[in-house]
């Protein structure tokens, strides 16, 4: 596959989070959108459920590897690649290491929250990351929403 080509396919999937994350948008939650990929096809979506679920853990990322393992029927998502609109936390960087994700694509940075400043090791050593896939979509839904919370 061409760059151009995995470009498209990346553009698309993080569409389909952007989904997720204007649900959670409405929803009154943090807009962040997660799908899980597995032989190009989409085996799992989420989006934030903090709030709902009055749970801190209840992130996009880890309602989506629950929800793939789930569907896979073993807690190591190896085949999959995850699709989320903002870079993860380290809490849900872990996860994503534990669960052996071979590949992540996020839209936009989270300066203050990300994975990136305070465990940037977190993830499974073979790992790759692609960032920036939509990023000014994905970063402006989350500043759309806090500055109409505040």
């Amino acid at each position: 596959m061409t760059a151009e080509e995995q470009l498209k396919k990346d553009e698309q999937f993080m569409r389909k989070a952007l989904v997720e994350a204007q649900q959670a948008y409405d929803d009154g939650e943090i807009p962040v959108g997660a799908v899980i990929v597995c032989n190009d096809r989409i085996i799992s979506r989420a989006h934030n459920l903090t709030e709902t679920l009055c749970d801190v853990t209840a992130h996009a990322e880890m309602q989506a590897i629950t929800s793939a393992a789930n569907m896979l029927g073993g807690k190591y998502l190896t085949d999959c690649t995850l699709y989320v609109t903002v870079e993860p936390c380290p809490m849900c960087a872990g996860a994503i290491g534990w669960a052996q994700i071979p590949r992540i694509v996020f839209g936009a940075a989270d300066e203050k929250r990300g994975y990136r400043a305070f465990a940037p090791n977190v993830l499974h050593p073979k790992a790759q990351v692609t960032a920036g896939i939509l990023g000014d979509e994905c970063a402006m839904l989350m500043k759309e929403f806090f500055k109409n919370r505040r």
